[in-house]
C-alpha cells in the first residue's frame, strides 16, 4: 500500500506520491480513466494541477473524468496551483481569485483541498495573497494554502502576513 503522508499539520493524509496531471489534455478519455483508476489502485489519492497546464486544458479533462464517476471526488485530494501568466507572475488579490474560480469551474468541484503559489513574484504584495486566502478559506473555495518553488526567505515573508500557516512547500 502507498505511504501516506499527513501534509504540514493540514490533517490531510496524501498519498506520498501524486500524479502530475500537467499533461493529461491531450489523452483520449479512455486512456485518462485508465490512468486516473491505476493510480488509485496504487494508493494514490493526490493530483497536481495548475490553472496553466494545456491553458486549463488538463483542468476541464481531469473535471470531466470526476463527472463521469460521482463520489471519486470525496475520496482524492485536489491540488492546483496559481500566479503564472503569459509573460509574468501574478500574486495579486484579484488574479488568485479569478484563477480558483477558472480551476473550480474547470475541475468541476465546489472546493481545492490545496491551492499553491505557483513561482515566486518579486512584486507581490503579502497582504493581498494573504485577503485573497482569506476570502477563499472563509468561503470554503480552498481548505489549505501552500507555496511551490519558494526558498524560504520567500516562504518566511509570505507566513508573516497569513492568518494561518502555509501548509508546505510544494514537493515534486
Amino acid at each position: 500500500m502507498m505511504k501516506q503522508l499527513n501534509l504540514g499539520n493540514s490533517g490531510l493524509n496524501a498519498s506520498a506520491v501524486a500524479l502530475g496531471c500537467m499533461r493529461i489534455g491531450e489523452l483520449p478519455a479512455e486512456k485518462l480513466e485508465r490512468l486516473f483508476f491505476a493510480a488509485l489502485e496504487a494508493g494514490i489519492n493526490f493530483f497536481d494541477h495548475a490553472d496553466i497546464y494545456g491553458g486549463g486544458l488538463c483542468e476541464t479533462r481531469f473535471g470531466e473524468l470526476l463527472a463521469r464517476h460521482p463520489g471519486l471526488r470525496e475520496k482524492i485530494l485536489l491540488q492546483s496551483k496559481c500566479g503564472i501568466r503569459k509573460g509574468f507572475f501574478d500574486f495579486s488579490k484579484k488574479h488568485i481569485l479569478e484563477s480558483v474560480e477558472g480551476s473550480l469551474k474547470r475541475l468541476q468541484t465546489d472546493r481545492l483541498d490545496l491551492l499553491l503559489l505557483h513561482r515566486p513574484d518579486t512584486l507581490m504584495e503579502p497582504e493581498e495573497v494573504a485577503e485573497a486566502f482569506d476570502r477563499l478559506r472563509e468561503s470554503g473555495k480552498v481548505r489549505y494554502f501552500g507555496a511551490s518553488n519558494q526558498n524560504p526567505m520567500q516562504m518566511q515573508l509570505l507566513q508573516k502576513y497569513m492568518p494561518m500557516p502555509i501548509a508546505a512547500n510544494q514537493i515534486q
